[in-house]
C-alpha cells in the first residue's frame, strides 16, 4: 500500500486502531482530529493526506492537551502502521501547540463526532475551524494550506473572523503584515484592509 491516505484507507486505519485498543484492553479513547484527514472525512476537500493530526483529546466531554499521547494509543497506532505499511507517525499530536495557544471560540460545539467502535470515537473539526487553522497555516507556511483554504470557499466574514483569531496566535506586527499581504495576493483585499 502507498503512503497516501484517502477516505477508504483512513476509515480502515481507524477501524483497525479501534480493534487494537480493544485487544490492549485500553480505556475509552476520544481524539479530536484536524488537518487533511478531517478535510477528507468531512468531505470538505477532495485530496489525500499523509497522517492523522490530533489537536486535542476529549476526556469526559472536556477538551484536553494531546501532549503526550497515551502510551496505549501510541502502541496501538504503531501496530496499525505495521499492518497497513503507514509511516511511524501516521497518528500524531503535531498540532498540540495549537491547543495550548488557544482554540477558536465555539470550537468544541462545532465538532463532528464519529463513533468508530467500542473503544474509539473521533471528533473532526468543522469547516469554520478548518478555515481558521488553514488561514494561520497559509500565512505561516503557505503551500498546500493555501490550496485547502481556497477550496473551503470562505466568505469575507469567515476570513475576517479567522484573521482576528490568527492574530491571537501570533501577536507580532510582522505577522499582521504577512497576513494582510497574503489576503491581497489571494484575492481578498477587502479582508486585508479590515485587519
Amino acid at each position: 500500500m502507498g503512503k497516501d491516505i484517502d477516505i477508504e484507507k483512513l476509515n480502515h486505519a481507524l477501524r483497525l486502531l479501534n480493534e487494537q485498543l480493544i485487544l490492549a484492553d485500553a480505556p475509552q479513547t476520544e481524539i479530536v482530529v484536524c488537518g487533511g484527514s478531517a478535510l477528507i472525512a468531512m468531505s470538505l476537500v477532495p485530496r489525500t493526506t499523509q497522517d492523522v493530526d490530533i489537536v486535542a483529546l476529549m476526556k469526559a466531554g472536556i477538551l484536553a492537551d494531546p501532549e503526550p499521547l497515551p502510551d496505549y494509543l501510541i502502541n496501538a497506532a504503531g501496530k496499525v502502521g505495521q499492518i497497513m505499511n503507514l509511516p511511524g507517525d501516521w497518528l500524531n499530536n503535531g498540532p498540540a501547540s495549537q491547543f495550548r495557544m488557544g482554540l477558536p471560540t465555539g470550537f468544541a460545539e462545532r465538532l463532528h463526532s464519529v463513533i468508530i467502535g467500542k473503544k474509539l470515537t473521533v471528533y473532526y473539526i468543522s469547516r469554520v475551524d478548518q478555515i481558521f487553522f488553514k488561514t494561520f497555516a497559509s500565512a505561516d507556511r503557505g503551500g498546500y494550506h493555501v490550496t485547502d483554504l481556497k477550496l473551503l470557499s470562505p466568505t469575507e466574514e469567515e476570513l475576517l473572523s479567522a484573521a482576528k483569531w490568527c492574530l491571537t496566535q501570533d501577536i507580532s506586527p510582522e505577522f499582521r503584515e504577512i497576513l494582510k499581504d497574503m489576503f491581497v495576493k489571494l484575492g481578498w483585499p477587502n479582508v486585508s484592509t479590515r485587519i
